[in-house]
């Protein structure tokens, strides 16, 4: 990818504080990272406007499935790494006690 070379301002103590962190050779590609996780979230929330309003909002009733969701799938993973893999119902019930 081409570079270019921009000017912008920052916060003294912050530009500082993470040149000391990453060198001063990695604060151009910190800077970088950064911008482009901003313009991940920029986009991400702009899916999720639209996303809201064709099919409304998220309920608490789809987030708490949704998170319940994740732990299992985070089981599975940790099953896995451990070198065990119980069934979907074993994690269900162990869930429930």
């Amino acid at each position: 990818m081409a570079t270019k070379k921009y000017t912008v301002t920052l916060p003294e103590e912050l530009a500082e504080e993470i040149r000391a962190e990453v060198g001063p050779g990695a604060f151009s590609a910190y800077v970088t990272r950064a911008i482009e996780r901003q313009r991940e979230h920029d986009r991400l929330g702009e899916l999720v406007e639209r996303l809201e309003g064709e099919y409304g909002p998220v309920t608490d009733a789809d987030l708490a499935a949704a998170e319940a969701e994740r732990r299992e799938i985070e089981q599975w993973f940790a099953d896995q790494a451990a070198g065990r893999a119980p069934s979907g119902a074993e994690r269900r019930n162990a869930a429930a006690a």
